[in-house]
This record gives structure tokens, C-alpha cells and sequence, in this order.
């Protein structure tokens, strides 16, 4: 038989216990005690006639129901606090939260902006940066910007464009570069992935890859600015920040590139949509050819 009516208190409750895995956080998110919170988890276990989580020692998991469950409902929350959003203060503005990795945002999103805000009033922009390790649907995220290969559990990846990494520099430190051998009297600034130094070396035919001891940066922008301050060279992608530092060699190596994604479960909505039809007029713009169906 199917339910028509199911308690929206009971939902919301059982969503938030869900996703902090407790009902005492869960209470506190809804202004609620932790027993009333636990009666209207209760009260929807009746109501469809199966348990949807299991109460361990320390919180709680949830069964197959919840599983097939929670999805749902964050989409439904999602679209009713969307929908909300349009008539705070009487703006009737569509919210639309984007995630994106941190150099990507400052070198190339940012400064382009106030181009989509101009096109589209009725897009309330909210923009978060990440170091690469984000999950859309714990932050509530319409699109995260990511590096990477485009392969992400659950979600579309549209290509964005190629972003090969190579060494960049200030001009007095390329002045004393004349060949790749000549890096190992340079701090080579790491990012936290250990394996690109090697094999940009290998890719430059040097044999023997110099200690590699310089600072780690979770962020290629502040990587590039400390390799701009004289502090070291930094491996990132030219097509970035090559109209800053100087190139000193030719050489560069593959590990990705930018992609827009966002969750196969979300539907796209109009804010969705018209970011993304505005994100591929850019890239045709700046690297035609690049941005193409995934």
C-alpha cells in the first residue's frame, strides 16, 4: 500500500541523524531534545514499517532502507531550501553553491566572475575553495571544480581543459637554470602529491632525482607565490600561472586536469544549468577546442 503522508519532522530528523551518524548532534542541529529527536525517528520506523538505522554502542548506522533512503530526502531538502532561498528578502534568487580547488578559483575563476554575476542577477553565487578532497554531498555543493583524471565515484565530469605541470620560477631563479640537472641547487617546492618531482625528472632525462626537501603546499597558487618570492621552484600547470613566473624549461608532464562535476543523483537546476552554459562560452573563449562533452 502506498503511504501518502509521511511526517515531515519525522524526515527531517531522521536526515540529520543520518548525517552526524547521532541523535544528540542531530538533537542540537534542530534545536530539539535528544528524546524527541529519537521519537519521531521512531514514529517514521512505524510509519513505513521498517528500521532505518541500527543503534550501536557509540551512534548509529544505517540499514539498507536508510541507505536507499537519505539520498532522497538531501535531494528533496536540497531543492525545498533552493527553492526557499528565492524569496529571502523578497530577492527571488536562485542559490547555487560551487566548490572548487583553490588555484583553479584564483587564477582562472575569480578574475572572470563579475562576468557571470553581470549575466545572471538572479544566481545567488556562493563559492567555497577546497585543496582537491571535497565531497559534494556532505558540503551541499551543485558543482565542485576538481583536478584530476575525471573518474569520481557518482558523479559527471565534464573536461574542463588540459593543465600539464612544469617548472615555474621567478626570473632571477630561472637566470641561474641553463639545464634540468641544474634544479638540484634549487629548493623544489612539493605539493602533497610525492610522485610528480620524479617524474618530471624522468621526463627531462635527468637519472639521478636531486633530495627533495622543499615545503609542501596543499595549494599550487601558494606554491607559485612562494616560488615568485625567490623561495624555490614550483611544478605546476603553466596554463595557469605561466603569464607570472617564467618557464624555464620546455619539459612538462600529465598527471590531469580541471573538471566541473557534480552528483548523478542531483537533477540540474536552472542556476545549474546556466553557470555551466556560461563556464563553456569562457573556455571556448580562452582555450578553444578544450571544453567538450563528457
Amino acid at each position: 500500500m502506498i503511504r501518502r503522508y509521511l511526517p515531515l519532522n519525522g524526515l527531517r530528523a531522521f536526515e540529520a541523524a543520518a548525517r552526524h551518524a547521532s541523535l544528540t548532534r542531530a538533537a542540537i542541529e534542530l534545536n530539539v531534545t535528544p528524546a524527541a529527536l529519537g521519537h519521531q525517528v521512531k514514529a517514521l520506523e512505524e510509519r513505513l514499517g521498517t528500521p532505518l538505522f541500527r543503534r550501536l554502542p557509540r551512534g548509529l548506522a544505517l540499514t539498507d532502507e536508510g541507505q536507499a533512503l537519505l539520498p532522497v530526502l538531501r535531494d528533496a531538502f536540497d531543492r525545498m531550501a533552493a527553492a526557499l532561498a528565492r524569496f529571502d528578502e523578497g530577492r527571488g534568487r536562485e542559490l547555487l553553491s560551487v566548490g572548487a580547488v583553490g588555484s583553479f578559483a584564483i587564477a582562472w575563476l575569480l578574475p572572470r566572475l563579475a562576468g557571470f554575476e553581470a549575466a545572471h542577477p538572479e544566481v545567488d553565487l556562493r563559492l567555497s575553495t577546497n585543496n582537491n578532497r571535497v565531497d559534494i554531498a556532505e558540503e551541499g555543493l551543485d558543482f565542485a571544480i576538481r583536478f584530476g583524471d575525471g573518474a569520481w565515484h557518482g558523479t559527471e565530469a565534464m573536461p574542463l581543459f588540459a593543465a600539464p605541470l612544469t617548472p615555474l620560477c621567478s626570473a632571477e631563479t630561472a637566470a641561474r637554470l641553463k639545464a634540468p640537472p641544474d634544479l638540484a641547487g634549487e629548493t623544489l617546492l612539493r605539493s602533497y602529491r610525492s610522485d610528480e618531482w620524479p617524474a618530471w625528472f624522468e621526463a627531462a632525462g635527468v637519472e639521478q632525482v636531486p633530495p627533495l626537501t622543499g615545503p609542501v603546499f596543499d595549494s599550487a597558487a601558494l606554491m607559485v607565490e612562494a616560488a615568485l618570492a625567490g623561495q624555490g621552484v614550483a611544478l605546476a600547470p603553466a596554463v595557469l600561472f605561466g603569464d607570472r613566473a617564467v618557464r624555464p624549461f620546455a619539459v612538462e608532464i600529465d598527471r590531469g586536469g580541471y573538471w566541473l562535476t557534480r552528483l548523478k543523483s542531483k537533477r540540474p537546476t536552472a542556476a545549474m544549468t546556466a553557470f555551466e552554459t556560461w563556464l563553456r562560452a569562457e573556455l571556448q573563449m580562452s582555450h578553444p577546442g578544450e571544453c567538450r562533452d563528457p
